[in-house]
């Protein structure tokens, strides 16, 4: 067999592997933290309804996202049923694809270099596309139930279309579908996470052109006439009913609360230092990340020459600067909204990739890259062990994975191609055995198990309520049985008293979700009996009777 057919094959069997990674076990944890459940949850009232427009949580108008999450996820479970598996599909599969556009985007690089220099930027999609799939922030996003991911993808998608126009255009082969396409994943980034999907590529954009100090071309400044229309006709498909439902409440509530005051203020609390987003990057980045520094750095040197191998250096500092300083100005800071810069991200550590595998001196950054993945393996399983409950031995199995693959990277010097391997699939195998051990930990920030052990002793219709308590997961697994306020956020009791009138007025029963260091407020109040039905280690459930 060809040598060049075999390399291919192995490249195929080696993404089809990934892509069964990325897709297996979505459900093996329960929805975790304060956005999954809720998101979950927002999907299946609209999919219970057969409502493809107004968002609401309680069976309230809840306006802080825009739709298209929502969508893949009534998509799945049309499929599917309602469940964790199929609320977690649709941003696994943009994680897939947000892989396809970057290995597209380097496949057309390498093209334009053959031509403009003689030589080949080998495999830059190939490599690419490994990296951002093995890099620890698309897999930890990819198989969450994430806004971010999305616009990820959807943003990944319109600039590739765009720099391949750019860079593949020319008198004789005009190529509008790639703008048409551009424009129109514009339209889906702003149903993806609303008005940043149109900033940050129309940002980007402008840097790139400012980089390269020239105007755009005259055909791609015309195009803007017909292709901005194209962007407001796909995100008026959602944005059109809901001004027309909702009008100034969705304006107020979407437009001015959460975008310019989530922006401008500490509203929604997520404070955090201005260079916040630096060592986000970099964990994301993981195990690429000195790999990216490195490729960051031969960018920046590779400014001023006259090559089109400057395009890949444009196009990546300008993907990863604008969003980068858009978000470090942002009063409220998550590590999500820095996600769409890791497809530029993968790209320029990719690109680092050939020149290891082909330059002897540069053996050492792929040594230290070994070292350094292990010495994080063992921080990261010390502190889930210590500090988080993770069972020590997929802790241990872990390491082991993680100190195969670092000797691998560090002692194997002349098989750098193996390394670079060694380390993308100890990344994914490390993760799989990190889920796995997660489960025990899941089983403290979940209140899934609680909620079915109280209905398997008979409780399943009984309301459910808060007290003293701030978890998130009931508003998805005690669907329907949750009380709301006005606002869409679920009531909260402070006092025993009050939790024990509101059930009396629900008719006697009632399951009480709360901590377990309060559970005395509750056992020791006279005029209600309170039966506890499990605990987590955190949440206590109780079934309460006031008859």
């Amino acid at each position: 067999m060809p040598r060049v057919t075999l390399a291919k094959r192995i490249w195929k069997l080696t993404f089809l592997a990934i892509a069964f990674f990325y897709l297996f076990g979505l459900g093996i944890l329960p929805l975790v933290g304060p956005d999954e459940p809720r998101y979950a949850q927002v999907a299946r009232e609209m999919f219970a309804r057969h409502d493809w427009i107004t968002p609401t949580l309680g069976g309230h108008p809840w306006f802080e996202k825009p739709a298209l999450l929502y969508w893949l996820m009534i998509a799945s479970y049309h499929a599917l049923g309602v469940n964790e598996y199929a609320a977690r599909l649709g941003p696994a599969v943009c994680g897939l694809i947000t892989a396809i556009f970057v290995f597209w985007l380097g496949r057309t690089i390498e093209r334009t270099t053959v031509t403009a220099e003689g030589q080949n930027a080998v495999q830059l999609g190939e490599w690419s596309a490994l990296v951002f799939l093995s890099s620890f922030g698309a897999i930890a996003f990819s198989r969450a139930a994430s806004f971010d991911i999305v616009l990820t993808m959807t943003l990944t998608g319109a600039l590739c279309c765009f720099f391949v126009w750019q860079i593949t255009t020319t008198n004789s082969r005009p190529r509008l579908w790639l703008l048409v396409a551009c424009y129109s994943l514009v339209g889906l980034s702003l149903l993806a996470k609303g008005l940043v999907g149109i900033v940050l590529p129309v940002g980007i954009i402008a840097v790139y052109f400012a980089i390269r100090r020239e105007w755009p071309k005259k055909s791609f400044l015309l195009s803007l006439l017909w292709g901005l229309p194209i962007t407001l006709i796909v995100a008026a498909a959602w944005y059109g009913p809901m001004l027309h439902r909702h009008g100034w409440t969705f304006i107020d509530q979407f437009i001015v609360q959460h975008h310019f005051k989530r922006f401008l203020s500490n509203k929604y609390h997520h404070p955090q230092p201005f260079y916040f987003y630096i060592p986000t990057i970099l964990w994301l980045a993981g195990p690429w990340t000195l790999l990216f520094v490195a490729g960051f750095v031969s960018s920046v040197r590779t400014w001023h020459q006259s090559n089109e191998r400057r395009t890949l250096a444009y196009l990546t500092l300008a993907w990863v600067m604008v969003p980068l300083l858009f978000f470090s100005l942002s009063e409220a800071k998550l590590p999500g909204y820095i996600l769409p810069v890791l497809p530029a991200v993968a790209m320029l550590a990719g690109n680092e990739v050939p020149r290891i595998l082909r330059l002897d001196r540069s053996s050492k950054l792929l040594q230290v890259t070994g070292v350094l993945f292990l010495a994080v393996a063992l921080a990261g399983s010390w502190y889930m062990v210590r500090r988080l409950g993770l069972p020590t031995r997929p802790a241990i199995l872990g390491l082991l994975v993680a100190a195969v693959a670092g000797g691998i990277v560090v002692l194997v010097s002349r098989r750098k191609t193996v390394a670079v391997f060694a380390l993308a699939i100890a990344s994914l195998c490390i993760i799989m055995i990190g889920i796995e051990g997660a489960k025990v930990v899941a089983a403290h920030d979940s209140v899934r198990d609680l909620i079915q052990a109280a209905d398997a002793r008979g409780y399943s219709s009984a309301p459910v309520f808060y007290f003293l308590c701030d978890d998130r997961s009931a508003e998805f697994y005690a669907s329907g049985r949750l009380a709301y306020e006005a606002t869409g956020e679920p009531v909260r009791f402070e006092g025993a008293q009050d939790v024990t009138a509101a059930i009396r007025q629900k008719g006697g029963l009632g399951l009480v979700l709360m901590e377990t260091r309060w559970e005395k407020q509750l056992t020791d109040y006279r005029s209600a009996r309170a039966e506890k039905v499990a605990d987590n280690g955190w949440i206590s459930i109780f079934a309460v009777h006031t008859n």
